[in-house]
């Protein structure tokens, strides 16, 4: 059975363009995943189809309108919940990409101008989700990180099911370091232990280079996952790597 993920915007075209290609496409040929585009505009009641109108009150700018919302996803009747995307929202990250891809399907709604009326998030969208505190013209390019994050992570639709233990956040941390041929590149090599055969060996060094790397770049991770262990901190020693975090 296919995981449905449905999307309404008023780009149906750029959307359906990018989630035709790449691992989504190919999930999607394969019938693993069922990505449902739906045009907004066509729920519209005037000639010039339009979605949006000026805010009471004032203001510059203008609101997307309930009415054609509403009706194009009651058209639908698309999967729950419907989450619109909002710099308001919950944070999307790692952990909610997996717990949407447990489920049985959802659905996006992208805002557009000044976003959408408020009945629209309060009475229609059973959430809404934030993909960084940065401000975009619309929601397409922020459902389309949703779409391929949440993606990746159902089952069938990566060729390789290991890789995504591996990638970064998947242990509340960020990836170690990928080298490939040659083995010296200009007066850069590779680290011997790469070279090494020893699969064990390289298992611990890419795991303390993955702690240290987390502890440099993102050391709020590693105070989310309450600190170091005893063994993290031992593994982090015998590499040579600094097991405190920057002040």
């Amino acid at each position: 059975m296919s995981f449905r993920i449905d999307i309404f915007t008023i780009f149906p075209d750029l959307v359906e363009t990018m989630a035709s290609v790449s691992v989504i496409g190919r999930g999607r040929s394969a019938g693993t995943l069922d990505v449902r585009v739906h045009d907004l505009r066509m729920a519209a009641s005037d000639r010039h189809r339009s979605v949006d109108d000026a805010p009471f009150g004032g203001g510059a700018g203008m609101v997307m309108m309930p009415g054609p919302l509403f009706d194009a996803v009651e058209a639908v009747e698309p999967p729950r919940p419907l989450f619109y995307l909002s710099p308001a929202g919950r944070r999307f990250d790692q952990a909610m990409a997996h717990e949407l891809a447990s489920g049985a399907g959802f659905s996006l709604l992208c805002g557009r101008y000044e976003g959408v009326d408020e009945r629209v998030s309060r009475h229609l969208a059973d959430g809404e989700i934030s993909v960084g505190d940065v401000v975009l013209s619309g929601g397409e390019s922020a459902a389309m990180v949703v779409l391929e994050a949440v993606g990746r992570c159902v089952p069938g639709v990566l060729s390789n099911e290991a890789s995504t233990a591996e990638e970064s956040f998947s242990d509340g941390l960020l990836e170690y370091p990928q080298y490939t041929r040659p083995a010296t590149f200009r007066e850069w090599s590779v680290p011997e232990v790469l070279l090494s055969g020893d699969h064990a060996r390289v298992a611990r060094w890419r795991r303390a280079q993955s702690l240290a790397r987390t502890i440099e770049r993102r050391p709020d991770l590693i105070e989310a996952r309450g600190g170091l262990s005893a063994e993290e901190q031992e593994l982090l020693t015998a590499h040579g790597l600094n097991p405190d975090p920057p002040d």
